[in-house]
Order: C-alpha cells, then structure tokens, then sequence
C-alpha cells in the first residue's frame, strides 16, 4: 500500500470517528459533522504525514498501525490550525486550498468548534492504540503536545504575531518547523527509535518549508495559491523575504535545503527519505512568479 493510500485511509477512519458515524442514536450536530469533513478535504500534499511515515517506513515501521495513527494525529493537528489560522481574529482568510474558509462557508462558531474537534480527534487517535503499543503511544501523545503548544509550538508561533518585538527564527521555528520535527520524531518513535536524533532534519524542513512560504506569499497570486496572496505584508507579520529579500530567502532556502539532506540519522532506508527530501527540495524552490 503506498503512502497516500495509507493516510487517505486513516485520515478517513479517523474522520468518522470524529463525527460519531458510530453513535448508538446516531444524534449528532449534522453541521459541525459536516465541517469537520469539510476542514480536511481536499487533503493538499499531506506532507507532514508523509514524513512522518516515510520516517517509520526508514526505521523499520515494525507496527504499520501505530504509524498510521501518528501520522494521522499530526495531520488533523495541522488541519486544526489551519481552520484557527483563517479565523478573522488572526488571518481574516477567504479561501484555503482553492474554497470558501471554514468560517465563511459554515460559521465562525462552528470554525471554532471545528478546529477545537480536530484536536481533540488527535489525540484520541493515539489514545485508541492498542494495549500492545500504548507505551509509544504515550510517548508519542507527549510528542505531539510538546510541538502543538506553549512556549515552542504552533500555539507560541502564533502568539509571536501578537508580540512588539519578533524573534523570526524562533517564530519560524514554533509556527512551522514545530509540526516537521514532530513528523519525524514521532515517524521514528513508532517504529521503535530513539526520536531525538531526528530533530534536526524536522527543524531544518520545517524552517524550509516556512521560507518557501514567505517567497510564494511575496511572489505569487492567490490563483497560483489558492488562498489569499500578500498576507505577510498585509499582516504586517515577520517573514524571510522581508528580511532577506527575494533573492537571499531562495539561497537561504538551498542551504537549509542541502542542510537537511545531511543530518538525515544513520537508518535502513536513508537512501530512499534523502531521495524524498530531495523532491520536497524541487517542489518548495519558487520557479516563475505570477506576480512581482
């Protein structure tokens, strides 16, 4: 079964259960049931649990459903904060991934509600492992806390947009390399490996990731996007480019890049995730700007 198949099954299952598919009197809120599908479809690149499976499958993935579970758990953590993210108290977003945001196209109660669900559906994923694995469970659970909250995770990332002074390498690494790190720590933990060795290459995707990201808000369209365009300058929030430049942020985004290929731990299937790291390198790299 190859990856995609994997999370899109897992992601579905999980879903499901979130929604109460299996209530006994089948009462549930059919609207926030609806969101919840709603928030995590289309999937887009899926490349937090991609990594966090292509990470497991390098370190043996000796129990297949444990990293499913985990990989899946992170994947709705991320979900959550994206339908937080587009709220108009922090981005205002009219459009993810190509549709109306949560708030627009059902509510912002229920968008809150929602991105609450999620995260709570992800830890009730891990919390569902079986008694054979609840020991990584455990570990994986205090994993994924550690990268969603205070004081160096998604929550922190966010609160440094409400700070007067920014610290941009710690507001990059809490807002967007928090969940990469967690995408390989918890990839090798499922597999039964020591997490620890695999935070730098989390880290330095994640930084990665987040610098791709100021140069295709600077650089491109909100077609080109599928979300709204020119947030960081909107938003007046910290970015790369605005601190490097166009052209310094690309270099800056080779070298992590190069960077992150080499701090790959010594495992069974380093080859094949160097060869991944290698991919996610082509894709991230800006091309050919919609707009200037």
């Amino acid at each position: 079964m190859d990856l995609s198949h994997r999370i899109d099954t897992a992601m579905s299952a999980a879903i499901a259960r979130a929604q109460g598919q299996a209530s006994p009197d089948g009462a549930v809120p059919g609207r926030l049931a609806a969101a919840l599908h709603y928030a995590v479809t289309p999937g887009g690149a899926r490349i937090r649990p991609t990594i966090c499976l292509s990470v497991a499958k390098a370190c043996g993935d000796d129990r297949p459903a444990l990293s499913d579970s985990a990989a899946i758990a992170l994947e709705l953590i991320h979900c959550a904060s994206l339908v937080h993210d587009d709220l108009p108290a922090f981005d205002n977003a009219d459009f993810r991934r190509g549709k109306p945001t949560v708030h627009l196209a059902f509510s912002e109660p229920l968008a809150v509600l929602t991105g609450d669900s999620l995260i709570i559906a992800a830890f009730e994923e891990l919390g569902g492992a079986d008694d054979a694995d609840a020991a990584r469970a455990l570990r994986l659970v205090r994993l994924l806390s550690r990268h969603t909250g205070m004081p160096h995770g998604i929550c922190a990332g966010q609160g440094w947009e409400s700070e007067a002074q920014v610290d941009l390498r710690a507001y990059h690494r809490s807002k967007t390399a928090a969940l990469f790190v967690a995408a390989t720590q918890m990839g090798a933990l499922a597999a039964g490996q020591d997490p620890e060795p695999w935070e730098e290459l989390g880290a330095r995707i994640g930084e990665a990731f987040q610098v791709a990201d100021d140069l295709r808000d600077a650089l491109y369209d909100e077609q080109a996007l599928g979300k709204p365009a020119g947030q960081d300058v909107a938003n007046a929030r910290p970015s790369a480019v605005e601190e490097l430049g166009v052209q310094g942020a690309i270099k800056h985004l080779q070298d992590i890049l190069s960077g992150a290929i080499a701090s790959i731990p010594s495992c069974p299937g380093e080859g094949q995730l160097a060869q991944l790291v290698r991919l996610y390198a082509e894709r991230m790299t800006p091309v050919a700007p919609a707009r200037v």
